[in-house]
C-alpha cells in the first residue's frame, strides 16, 4: 500500500485491506496500525529516502510473520508486507521433529540393538528365548513406526494450523466410522461403545481426516483406560449456543477439576456449535495434571503405570482444534472417570 507524505494510506489492494481490516481509501496509517516497529520504519524511509526491512510478528493463538518493506516513492512510501508464515512453519516443525524423533527414537533403538547382541550371543542356541526376544523386538518397531506416525501427523497438522479448513465434514458419520474401526478394539477389552445423540448428520466446517483423527483419539483413550464392563459413552449433540457448548461438552460433573485446553469460540457471534463429548469411568486424572494433558509425550502420573501410546494424541486433538477454530475442553475425577470434549462451529 501507498502512504504519502502526511502519513494517509492514498492506495492498497485487497490483500492489504482485508489483512488491515479497513475498507475506505485515505485513513491516516496511525488508525489502522499499532505497530511502532512499522510505523517507525515508514517515518524513517520517508525521512532518509533510504528503503528499511524488517520483520513482524503477529500474536495470536497462532503466531504469524511477516516480511516487510517500506520503499520511498516519490513524497511518500510504498509499504509492502510478505506473509512468509508458512516458510517460518515449515523450518520450526523440520527442526521440532528432528528433535522429537531422535529423543523419544533413541530408547527402543537401544532396546533393538540390546535384544540383537543377546540373540547373536547367550540366546544363539535357545530357540525359546530367541522367540521370546523376537516378540519383544515386534513390539518396539511397532511403537517407533506408530511414534513417526505421529509425529507426522502433528507437524503436518501444525504446518497449516494458522489457516482455517473451508470443507465440511458430518461428525454423525466420523464417530459411527470410528466406533466400528475400534469395536474390535473395544470388545476384546470387555469395553462397550455407546453412542448418544448423533441420529441426524451433524454438519461442522472442517477437515474430514482431521476431525476423523481427532474422533478416534479421543475414544482410543477412553478404552485404554477402561476396565472390562465399563461403558465409554460418545455423546453429539448441535444447534446449541457457544456458552452452551461449552457447558455440554467441559461442565457437567460437579466436583471435577476442568481444563480448557484450546481458544473458546464463544467471540464468534450469531453461530450455531456442535459438540462431541467421550467420557469414560476409568481411574480419572487428578488436577495438578491437567494443564500439561495436551503437551508432547506428557504422560500422568507415571507411577501408576504408563499404557500404550505415543504421548501424543491430544497434543494432535489440541492443535486439529485450533485451526478449526474451536474447544478443546476436559473435565476429569479421580474415582469416577474422565471426559473430553470438543466444541466445533457447524456448517452454514
Amino acid at each position: 500500500m501507498y502512504i504519502d507524505s502526511q502519513g494517509k494510506v492514498e492506495g492498497a489492494n485487497a490483500a492489504a485491506r482485508k489483512e488491515l481490516r479497513f475498507t475506505a481509501i485515505g485513513p491516516q496509517l496511525t488508525a489502522i496500525v499499532r505497530r511502532p516497529e512499522l510505523l517507525g520504519a515508514v517515518d524513517v524511509a520517508r525521512r532518509t529516502k533510504q528503503v528499511q526491512t524488517f520483520e513482524i510478528v503477529q500474536r495470536d493463538q497462532t503466531d504469524r510473520h511477516f516480511a516487510c518493506v517500506a520503499s520511498p516513492l516519490g513524497l511518500g512510501v510504498l509499504l509492502t508486507l510478505h506473509d512468509f508464515t508458512d516458510i517460518k512453519r515449515m523450518e520450526m516443525a523440520r527442526v521440532d521433529f528432528l528433535a522429537n524423533a531422535s529423543h523419544e527414537l533413541r530408547t527402543p533403538l537401544t532396546s533393538l540393538s540390546g535384544f540383537i547382541e543377546t540373540i547373536r550371543g547367550p540366546a544363539r542356541d535357545d530357540p525359546e528365548a530367541r522367540d521370546r526376544f523376537l516378540e519383544i523386538m515386534q513390539g518396539q518397531a511397532d511403537r517407533m513406526r506408530r511414534l513417526i506416525s505421529d509425529l507426522l501427523s502433528l507437524s503436518r497438522i501444525e504446518l497449516v494450523e494458522h489457516r482455517p479448513p473451508e470443507g465440511q465434514a458430518d461428525l454423525a458419520s466420523i464417530v459411527t466410522e470410528v466406533r466400528e474401526a475400534v469395536a474390535p478394539v473395544a470388545k476384546s477389552r470387555g469395553v462397550e461403545l455407546r453412542i448418544i445423540g448423533g441420529e441426524a448428520p451433524v454438519t461442522v466446517t472442517g477437515a474430514r481426516d482431521e476431525l476423523t483423527q481427532v474422533v478416534q483419539n479421543l475414544i482410543d483413550n477412553a478404552i485404554k483406560y477402561s476396565e472390562s464392563g465399563d461403558v465409554v459413552d460418545i455423546e453429539l449433540a448441535s444447534g446449541v449456543t457457544a456458552s452452551e457448548a461449552s457447558a455440554l461438552a467441559g461442565r457437567r460433573w460437579e466436583d471435577a477439576g476442568r481444563m480448557s485446553i484450546a481458544n473458546t469460540p464463544g467471540a464468534v457471534s450469531g453461530r450455531s456449535f456442535a459438540v462431541i463429548r467421550v467420557s469414560d469411568s476409568g481411574p480419572g486424572i487428578e488436577r495438578q495434571y491437567l494443564p500439561r494433558l495436551s503437551e508432547r509425550f506428557y504422560r500422568v502420573d507415571q507411577g501408576r503405570g504408563l499404557k500404550p501410546g505415543t504421548g501424543l494424541g491430544l497434543a494432535i486433538v489440541k492443535h486439529v482444534v485450533q485451526r478449526h477454530r474451536g474447544e478443546f475442553v476436559v473435565e476429569s475425577e479421580p474415582g469416577r472417570g474422565s471426559a473430553f470434549g470438543v466444541v466445533l462451529p457447524q456448517a452454514g
